[in-house]
């Protein structure tokens, strides 16, 4: 089986290749940097521009299944123009793909796309599985929205299309997890707002896994992508503060005070959906990291 995979060099896209070499699956990708290119026999790049639709069709040559990972970080500050760049990253990309499938007559058979957990209403006593209709009113919620109907669009071409929901990604060298414990470092950690609110966390490592088992297992429709055992923001600050043996002695940190310094992002830190993770559980998707602790340590160590 040869997969095509967007946004392969990211955090998450680096291990997903490296599932897919342990399960014997070949792997082309797309790339923005010429730089990047690789020639080997499993690991194939293919030069892609989206902000000037430039594509070299001959990435989807021999792939059956895409795995559509690309989108703009969300962790840089929200001006306007780059509110437009986290949208079009993720909308225009899925359809520059599905144009370019279609003008050369290729034939895919299933895409697994990242999605987000954002789309969700943030709420403290809601348990979200995947058939709630809810779309939350944030910036965040209508990007997730109009990135999932993008995404949808390879249905027309005869793709069985599957999204996965990300929760928060817990990885030793990006994403939130070196954020999240650099003031802990420091002796300065402490929890945000009230700290009751959910954070629906997903070791890296499983998360790679899910794609790839959806990927196996033709998963077809949404799926959440969080470990099964969410926790508050005060759970998830003290369990890391245990484990770097730092105290925790400020007090919790003022909504207010995160606006002023990261403005309208400061929502990702305050936002709580405490996500259900039994459909992939039933779907035979077995967690190496079940509880935070172990997942913590397995990072932080």
């Amino acid at each position: 089986m040869t997969v095509l995979i967007t946004g392969a060099t990211g955090l998450i896209g680096q291990k997903i290749v490296k599932q897919c070499h342990a399960e014997n699956i070949n792997v082309h990708y797309l790339t923005t940097s010429k730089s990047k290119l690789s020639t080997e026999s499993n690991y194939k790049g293919f030069y892609w521009d989206p902000n000037n639709n430039e594509i070299d069709h001959h990435c989807f040559e021999g792939v059956s299944v895409i795995i559509n990972m690309v989108g703009a970080s969300i962790s840089k500050r929200w001006t306007d123009d780059y509110k437009k760049v986290i949208l079009n990253s993720r909308t225009e990309t899925a359809q520059l793909l599905q144009d370019t499938i279609k003008k050369y007559n290729y034939k895919i058979d299933h895409v697994v796309s990242a999605s987000a957990i954002g789309i969700y209403p943030t709420s403290l006593i809601n348990y979200y599985e995947e058939t709630n209709t809810e779309i939350s009113d944030t910036f965040l919620g209508t990007v997730v929205h109009k990135w999932e109907a993008a995404v949808d669009g390879f249905k027309a071409l005869g793709c069985k299309v599957t999204k996965i929901r990300i929760g928060l990604v817990l990885a030793r060298d990006g994403g939130a997890l070196p954020e999240i414990v650099k003031p802990i470092k420091f002796g300065a950690g402490a929890a945000f707002g009230s700290g009751k609110q959910w954070q629906s966390w997903i070791h890296v490592d499983d998360l790679a896994s899910l794609f790839v088992f959806a990927v196996q297992n033709e998963f077809d429709g949404i799926y959440n992508g969080v470990a099964p055992n969410p926790v508050s923001n005060k759970e998830l600050t003290k369990a890391a503060a245990r484990i770097l043996k730092r105290p925790l002695i400020l007090p919790k940190i003022p909504k207010f005070a995160m606006k002023l310094i990261l403005g309208e992002m400061h929502i990702l830190l305050f936002e709580s959906q405490r996500v259900s993770s039994q459909k992939v559980h039933s779907e035979g998707f077995n967690f190496t990291f079940v509880n935070l602790k172990p997942a913590l340590e397995d990072l932080l160590k």
